[in-house]
């Protein structure tokens, strides 16, 4: 017969995180989660997990940014065409002064052959040398021969606007598209025939809801500056510094 999981000991519930904790294992056991550590390693895990982020926290109407160049951020430096449109209903999206602070500072830290492809400048005779020019009128400096810091993906071609788009695009189509009752009765089945507790099954799934929940409330509160034109209601800090730096640093990416 087999053992039920809810009698294993709980000495042998155990997993280590990265180098430091190693793995224990028990001959005749699967290795599991041990989310009791004591005081001292949970001390030692935290401190091994934080992360060094350098991201600037400007927000519109911030007297910070304000003063960091000659322009308002809500200006706007130029228009440029979409990346993903189709055929010939080419949409503009709008560039600010803000953003183009915002992309040539860390995390991604542009550089002007990069942010020229952006602004599709690229092709310009001394293009790299026209945009310094050109961004250092509004008070933006933008060094030459410098190295970019992050890694160049499909996102980094859009603009703020183009992403924003995107995402809510994204939205529309899980939210009218995504069959997600069927999808939770055809694995509720599924479960059910292997495991016939229902109540436990529901306490899981009301567990999980919550921690999506609050992690769908913490990634709200995200106040990471955005286009103006798309984000008119995300001005007042909510969250702490101390995560807010991370939120930003993936966004901003």
């Amino acid at each position: 017969m087999g053992h039920d999981p809810r009698s294993f000991n709980a000495q042998y519930l155990n997993i280590g995180y990265g180098n430091e904790f190693g793995p224990t294992y028990h001959p005749n056991m699967i290795q599991h989660h041990d989310f009791c550590l004591t005081n001292a390693k949970s001390e030692d895990l935290e401190t091994g997990m934080i992360r060094k982020i350098d991201v600037p926290l400007f927000f519109i109407g911030d007297p910070t940014f304000a003063n960091s160049t000659s322009i308002d951020p809500r200006e706007i430096y130029c228009t440029v065409p979409g990346r993903t449109s189709l055929l010939s209903s080419t949409t503009k999206y709008r560039v600010t002064v803000g953003e183009i602070q915002r992309r040539i500072s860390p995390p991604e830290c542009l550089n002007a052959s990069l942010l020229g492809g952006i602004l599709r400048k690229a092709k310009s005779k001394d293009g790299g040398k026209t945009l310094r020019d050109s961004l250092r009128k509004i008070g933006l400096t933008l060094p030459a021969g410098r190295r970019k810091q992050a890694n160049v993906t499909a996102w980094t071609a859009l603009v703020e606007e183009e992403a924003v788009h995107m995402a809510k695009d994204f939205a529309v189509v899980c939210e009218k598209e995504f069959h997600a009752r069927e999808i939770g009765i055809y694995l509720t089945k599924a479960n059910l025939a292997i495991d016939h507790d229902v109540i436990k099954r529901r306490t899981i799934l009301e567990h999980s809801k919550k921690i999506i929940c609050e992690l769908g409330d913490l990634m709200a509160a995200d106040r990471t500056p955005l286009t103006s034109y798309l984000a008119t209601t995300r001005q007042t800090a909510l969250l702490d510094q101390g995560i807010q730096q991370h939120l930003s640093h993936f966004t901003l990416l």
